[in-house]
């Protein structure tokens, strides 16, 4: 990626060194692939006693790209992406779920060296807009969220950021929750050898006086293996260890405990992923 990217980027790179992955669950995730390319997912995760289960297929053809996915809830949601319609970057998503009427969807993503835009609106009489964009480059961009409920007139959301890059240092400042909360978050990729990286989170909530503080590292142990772990000034430490054991194919344990009450809140998830 050149220009600044989508909205969504600002401080992606600290959010997914601090959560992505992490789980108390158990889930475990099949990918197939048909003779003419159709891909179908199946994924069953199981959390407490209850299991919840979803089957997703997906077909490409050229630039056009069909997800349908059903779930244990009876929904099924289907998505249809055409990438660069009429012009290079531009990607327009038209989504909705069955049987909710209201969820339809339209939505442009356009991305440029020095902006990255995206907007949508829902296919209802009143529907919700809502206009994301980031400005600037690879180094410096500042970005806007915005949402406004039609019906009422109303700004539903407004969030705000800032993101710098510097080689191997990410630094981003984000103002969300309608200005209710600041998070500033800090990214260092270490050695790109051994993906070995640490970063930082710091949100204050304004209407709650409350701080939260959140450390993460990353490393890999060869190739094939990377842990992962993470502590909060809440006194919750989390720990990962994530092995592909054949490509594409992972297997991923997590575990977290509240450092303040170990005997009673340890917590263990598994998540196994196998792709052909």
């Amino acid at each position: 990626m050149v220009g600044p990217g989508l909205y969504t980027e600002i401080g992606k790179k600290t959010r997914d060194l601090l959560y992505k992955d992490y789980q108390t669950d158990h889930k475990f995730t099949l990918t197939t692939y048909t003779s003419n390319g159709v891909a179908v997912t199946a994924t069953s995760t199981k959390k407490a006693d209850l299991i919840f289960g979803e089957i997703q297929s997906q077909i490409k053809n050229k630039n056009i790209t069909v997800d349908v996915k059903a779930n244990s809830a009876s929904n099924v949601i289907t998505t249809v992406t055409m990438d660069e319609i009429a012009t290079p970057g531009l990607k327009t998503i038209l989504s909705f779920a069955v049987p909710d009427q209201r969820s339809g969807k339209f939505e442009l993503q356009y991305l440029h060296d020095y902006a990255g835009v995206n907007a949508s609106i829902g296919l209802t009489a009143n529907p919700v807009v809502n206009l994301s964009g980031s400005f600037g480059t690879k180094a410096l961009a500042v970005g806007a969220d915005i949402s406004l409920d039609t019906a009422t007139g109303n700004l539903t959301k407004y969030n705000a950021g800032l993101s710098i890059t510097h080689e191997d240092l990410i630094a981003s400042v984000n103002l969300n929750n309608k200005g209710d909360s600041l998070t500033a978050s800090y990214y260092h990729s270490v050695s790109q050898l051994t993906s070995t990286a640490v970063g930082a989170e710091l949100t204050r909530t304004f209407s709650t006086n409350e701080n939260t503080l959140t450390f993460g590292t990353q490393h890999a142990l060869d190739p094939l293996t990377l842990v992962k772990a993470r502590f909060n000034n809440s006194g919750k430490a989390s720990a990962l260890i994530q092995h592909e054991w054949r490509p594409k194919s992972l297997v991923t344990i997590s575990a977290e405990v509240d450092t303040k009450t170990i005997e009673k809140s340890s917590k263990v998830g598994i998540a196994v992923a196998l792709k052909p």
